[in-house]
């Protein structure tokens, strides 16, 4: 009998972590069933805007304001596109747009990769001060350096040209950009350095050739943020630019508003071109930056 309830007793103990494990498998089952849910709602709601302005640049003025935002318009007006492209002006605006973007990224990047590898990895007595100077920056509102820049802008010969436009681009995005990159190279180990140093390495070369590899990922994620910036900014474009040819898309739109009258359906359709190229460059880079983050982190 003994022996009967000791196997019924054991036969009890291992059962019991069995509808354990049975139950806590259902909870986490429930628990991502909940999770992808919510997620789901959160896509189709982050989707929702991009919807109503891909609609809404498809149909004319009555069918705007006389149709329920998800309404299909009685007739897809494609023409909106042809004609902001051709009569709008809109391909000059685009091509000013990525010009203006890509060159101030790229002068962004580079100028922040400097700066945060002098303030990190090296020794020197102001460096204390060129930090906390970098990080007031960030606390300087950007209109209240319109009229001091128009005028600085002026003296140089630099209205209604691109380069005041990048050049107020890369001023203002350096505070944030070496912000995102501090805690990175700050992380990164010691060591490499030193060996780099060891087999006859100049700190150039050892810069260039792995410091900016290791960096890549934090570098691409810098880059959407500052690249979202610049290809929505408004203020510095309407302030210091004035010529037609050079305007970007943010200021071009307005070609629309018409004191009369307005075409909305093509402004839809302006915003749904501008729209356009951040969504595929964030949908390219986002795979970039997981790749990077594996690829430069460091195995001991």
């Amino acid at each position: 009998m003994k022996s009967t309830n000791g196997l019924a007793l054991k036969r009890g103990q291992t059962q019991k972590p069995v509808s354990q494990t049975g139950g806590g498998s259902k909870k986490g089952i429930a628990g991502k069933l909940i999770l992808y849910f919510l997620l789901t709602i959160a896509a189709v709601m982050q989707l929702f805007p991009l919807v109503w302005l891909l609609l809404f640049s498809l149909k004319n003025n009555q069918e705007i304001f006389n149709l329920p935002p998800l309404a299909l318009p009685e007739e897809i007006r494609w023409n909106n596109y042809v004609k902001v492209w051709t009569s709008g002006n809109i391909d000059v605006y685009f091509v000013n747009s990525i010009v203006v973007t890509l060159v101030s990224v790229v002068l962004t990047i580079l100028l922040a990769s400097f700066a945060t590898f002098a303030l990190t990895r090296m020794r020197w007595k102001l460096q204390p001060l060129v930090l906390g100077l970098f990080m007031v920056g960030l606390m300087i509102p950007l209109h209240s350096t319109l009229i001091p820049l128009f005028i600085l802008f002026q003296a140089l010969g630099l209205i209604d040209n691109l380069w005041s436009i990048i050049l107020s681009y890369t001023a203002f995005n350096l505070p944030i950009t070496i912000m995102i990159l501090l805690g990175f190279y700050y992380a990164l180990p010691r060591e490499i350095e030193e060996a780099a140093i060891v087999d006859g390495c100049s700190v150039n070369r050892m810069f260039i050739r792995i410091i900016l590899p290791m960096t890549s990922s934090v570098m691409v994620t810098a880059a959407i943020i500052n690249m979202i910036y610049n290809w929505n900014e408004f203020v510095f474009v309407n302030t210091f630019i004035s010529s037609d040819t050079l305007k970007t898309l943010t200021v071009g739109v307005q070609n629309f508003v018409g004191q009369y009258s307005t075409d909305w359906g093509a402004i839809g359709a302006t915003l749904m071109i501008s729209i356009l190229p951040i969504l595929l460059a964030f949908l390219i880079m986002s795979d970039r930056i997981v790749e990077g983050i594996a690829a430069g982190s460091v195995k001991g």
